[in-house]
């Protein structure tokens, strides 16, 4: 059986820094078996690049709209782009 794993461009925006969101995003991707990265943006969002199967990056992004209980998500923007391969999770400082 081939597992076909896909890369998604995530944007969330709302109050999701200064809160744990980015060390959250970490736990939830090593749970799920999910590779790339999050980093917080100089608007104050966050964005992730993520990779792993289609129902484990659904059940992510699904974690994306809620975030960790001190966040408040206003939006989650996903966009489906070419594998990078990644082999870990990791927090980018920007």
């Amino acid at each position: 059986m081939i597992i076909m794993r896909v890369h998604v461009n995530i944007t969330v925006t709302g109050r999701v820094q200064k809160i744990g969101f980015r060390y959250s995003t970490l736990e939830v991707a090593n749970r799920l078996s999910i590779f790339g990265f999050v980093q917080n943006l100089p608007d104050g969002g966050v964005y992730i690049e993520a990779e792993g199967t289609e129902e484990d990056i659904k059940t992510f992004i699904g974690w994306c709209h809620e975030g960790p209980r001190w966040a408040h998500v206003d939006n989650v923007e996903v966009e489906k782009s070419a594998m990078k391969n990644f082999s870990t999770f990791e927090i980018k400082v920007s």
